[in-house]
């Protein structure tokens, strides 16, 4: 799938701003593999969290802040992770007039190379104001006894609901791990559903996510292929897939897809 990027190798950092650093990866490959329509089943976006964003004013003084990247889920590209920290690295030396001007960069760069409009929120650390670092809401589903665990690729089989059992739910697990299809290093990460319909048997879901552990893909097709296995499956009426990250390189990706208006929980987990 990604073959032809030249990533995961020696490379230096740049100290100039640079925006042909960044990576674009078309989703529409992944997206064909899973969906047989162009029309997608979701709507939702690839919020990411940069905690080590740096640049000099007008008179050389460095700054330091933490930045929000939201990408709509209909962009054409995601951005490849390396290249995005290569690219914000590429501020670290380089003079700007203000903190809106950097906010504005990255929001026009970005923007052109997923090829969908990025929001870009900038917060200086002296601010102090973040995220909670949380729980999120519902059931975590790690601490169930199950038995017999073998499978590590991804296996829809995997899921089960009790059909006579109607509920509104929550469930979630911190074990997700899947590996990066570049540098084939491992991401970990908290996966968390919420969904109306049949009950999902916890332990089924537990069991699922389990079965990614050794899955070679980016985040965002890992969380689109559990929202689809999750509607053929259990067939719920509503459903909402949230993905949080663990951080590499100064990043986390937090993806997020949904069949309803509700925006994701606005949290950090304590790995984050």
């Amino acid at each position: 799938m990604a073959s032809n990027i030249e990533l995961g190798k020696d490379a230096l950092y740049p100290d100039q701003y640079d925006p042909a650093l960044l990576a674009p990866i078309s989703r529409s490959q992944s997206r064909s593999e899973l969906f047989s329509s162009d029309t997608l089943p979701f709507q939702g976006e690839d919020v990411w969290t940069a905690y080590e964003l740096s640049w000099l004013d007008s008179e050389g003084k460095p700054f330091s802040a933490i930045a929000e990247f939201r990408f709509p889920h209909d962009s054409e590209s995601i951005i490849e992770s390396k290249s995005f920290k290569y690219y914000l690295n590429s501020f670290n030396q380089t003079r700007f007039e203000s903190g809106d001007i950097v906010a504005k960069k990255l929001a026009e760069d970005l923007s052109l190379a997923a090829g969908g409009e990025v929001s870009v929120f900038i917060e200086l650390l002296s601010s102090q104001h973040q995220y909670p670092i949380t729980e999120l809401e519902g059931e975590c589903v790690d601490e169930l006894p199950i038995t017999g665990v073998d499978c590590y690729s991804p296996d829809a089989a995997l899921l089960q609901t009790e059909k006579d059992l109607v509920t509104d739910q929550a469930l979630y697990s911190h074990l997700l791990k899947s590996n990066c299809p570049v540098t084939g290093q491992p991401d970990w990460a908290t996966v968390w559903i919420k969904y109306s319909g049949a009950k999902i048997k916890s332990e089924s879901f537990l069991r699922y996510v389990i079965s990614y552990r050794q899955h070679q893909d980016f985040h965002e097709n890992c969380v689109e292929k559990m929202f689809k296995d999750i509607m053929e499956v259990c067939r719920p009426s509503s459903l909402a897939v949230y993905a949080r990250y663990t951080r590499r390189g100064g990043l986390d990706i937090n993806p997020y897809r949904t069949n309803t208006d509700e925006a994701p929980p606005m949290c950090r987990i304590a790995r984050q």
